[in-house]
C-alpha cells in the first residue's frame, strides 16, 4: 500500500512541476516620502498569473538591508490579489526610521544614497498547490533627496 502512495505522489509531483507558476520581478525601488519619525521608499514588484482565474496575495514578507544589516521589516496582510491571464503591479512601502538612517551615515554621507538589499517573499494561494512563496531579492541604491528637492 505504500508504494502505491509513493507512486501516486510521485506522479502528482511530476505532474505538477510541469504546471507554469507564477513568476515575479521586482521592478524598482525608489525614495517615495519623509514624514515625521522615517523615510519611506517604494518598492515595485511585477507578477505575472498564468492562469485565467484570479490569485489572492495572502500575504506579502519583507526584509531591507544595508550595510550588512537589516533596516527594516514587516509584513502586509492581504494586500489584493493578482489579475487573471496577466501582470499586476503590486507596491511594496519600507519604513526606515530616522534613527537607523543616523546609524548608516558613513554610506550616506559619502555618495547621499543607500546601498540595499531587499528581499522579499509574496505568497500566494494557487488553486490545487494551495500556498506558495515566491522568493524575491533585489540589491542596489537608492538616491535621497536632499533638502532643497524636498522643499521645492
Amino acid at each position: 500500500m505504500s508504494q502505491l502512495l509513493d507512486k501516486a505522489k510521485n506522479y502528482v509531483s511530476e505532474k505538477i512541476s510541469d504546471v507554469a507558476k507564477p513568476e515575479a520581478s521586482v521592478t524598482n525601488v525608489d525614495f517615495k516620502r519623509v514624514s515625521g519619525n522615517n523615510v519611506e521608499f517604494l518598492s515595485m514588484v511585477s507578477v505575472r498569473n498564468p492562469y485565467s482565474t484570479p490569485i489572492p496575495i495572502c500575504e506579502i514578507r519583507y526584509s531591507f538591508k544595508s550595510a550588512d544589516r537589516e533596516i527594516a521589516s514587516g509584513t502586509i496582510p492581504d494586500p489584493g490579489s493578482l489579475k487573471a491571464k496577466d501582470t499586476t503591479m503590486v507596491d511594496v512601502p519600507v519604513k526606515v526610521p530616522y534613527s537607523i538612517l543616523m546609524s548608516l551615515a558613513k554610506d550616506i554621507g559619502a555618495d547621499w544614497d543607500i546601498d540595499y538589499q531587499l528581499d522579499i517573499g509574496l505568497i500566494i494561494d494557487v488553486p490545487v498547490m494551495g500556498n506558495i512563496t515566491i522568493p524575491l531579492s533585489q540589491k542596489g541604491e537608492v538616491k535621497l533627496p536632499t533638502l532643497s528637492s524636498m522643499f521645492a
